[in-house]
């Protein structure tokens, strides 16, 4: 029988905040948790731009990005991504110079260019909608330029930022980002986690027209993954309701703090929204090691990730940490 190697994991955490908790407590699990994980040995610890969210509590990324990065020792901690279209580029090679200068060869910048939130907020984010998705390339390119060494006589620097090389990443759901990543030569990091519908044909597309940078010199793929591990199959199943009943108020317009566990909650659905779950979260691992093991060997098997970055959106703090022990044992065994 063929042994089962699995890429280097990942880990994104959205800061969750869960139904009777608040923001202090949700961001004091998030320190905690990425020690956890970096001590499980987990690579890259990430965190995303979402605005108005009443259940993420990391919309000030690069914010909590640094109390992650003072936090931990080795673990490398980036943006997962920052919704370019709502900053000026140069206020992020700032931002991010910064935290590399505290911080030197631990931090990674994942851009998107989608606003992370609703239009009244995008609205409210940046006054107007100037800063616009399709603009995204060239804001790439000028974010990428405020990082290089600054010219004899040039009067506006990214300080600090200049000369950082912060690692850029493009992130995405769809076949732009795919081909975006692949003109540019960065690594690119698919949203399989929440929109696995065009996998396939992005990672293939991704790895067909790459193109070699003075950042990366081949192909290098990051996929999104849920894993909710538990003891058993049956009490990964009920933690699993956390997300479903989450991702249903989501997209019923009705975003919330993470719901707690509803043991039948996915048997009461109308068929759509079953569906809807189905299609959404089919790159998931749900139950116990041994099951977890055969969804992500398969998952490895079918994609050839060159990583795997993973979230577990578990409405008890205990929960969670446990639930990335049970992985990081799964991996380890082979």
């Amino acid at each position: 029988m063929a042994v089962m190697t699995f890429p280097p994991l990942s880990v994104l955490d959205l800061s969750p905040v869960p139904e009777g908790s608040d923001v202090s407590a949700s961001l004091a699990n998030t320190l905690d948790l990425a020690r956890h994980v970096e001590r499980l040995g987990f690579q890259r610890y990430w965190m995303a731009e979402h605005h108005n969210m009443p259940g993420i509590a990391s919309a000030a990324t690069s914010v909590v990005m640094a109390a992650v990065a003072a936090a931990t020792d080795r673990i490398r901690v980036g943006a997962g991504g920052v919704m370019l279209p709502n900053h000026a580029p140069l206020q992020i090679a700032e931002q991010f110079g910064t935290l590399n200068a505290l911080h030197p060869g631990r931090i990674d910048l994942g851009l998107g260019r989608a606003p992370g939130t609703d239009m009244a907020t995008a609205r409210a984010l940046r006054r107007t909608l100037s800063g616009d998705v399709d603009s995204f390339p060239q804001d790439v390119m000028e974010l990428q330029a405020w990082f290089q060494p600054a010219e004899p006589g040039q009067r506006v620097q990214a300080v600090p930022g200049e000369g950082q090389a912060v690692p850029l990443w493009i992130l995405g759901s769809s076949l732009y980002g795919a081909q975006l990543a692949a003109q540019m030569g960065l690594p690119y990091a698919f949203a399989s986690h929440f929109a696995p519908g065009e996998l396939a044909n992005a990672t293939q597309i991704y790895r067909q027209a790459f193109r070699p940078s003075e950042q990366l010199d081949k192909p290098h793929v990051m996929l999104g993954y849920n894993v909710i591990a538990a003891e058993t199959d049956e009490e990964a199943k009920d933690l699993a309701t956390s997300i479903q009943q989450a991702f249903v108020n989501l997209r019923t317009g009705r975003p919330g703090k993470l719901p707690g566990p509803k043991p039948g909650y996915y048997e009461t659905l109308e068929p759509a929204a079953g569906a809807m779950l189905d299609q959404a979260l089919s790159c998931s691992a749900v139950g116990s090691a041994e099951t977890v093991r055969a969804r992500l060997s398969a998952f490895v098997d079918d994609h050839q990730p060159d990583e795997i970055i993973v979230t577990s959106q578990i409405w008890d703090h205990a929960a969670r940490k446990r639930s990335y022990e049970i992985l990081a044992a799964v991996v380890a065994k082979d």
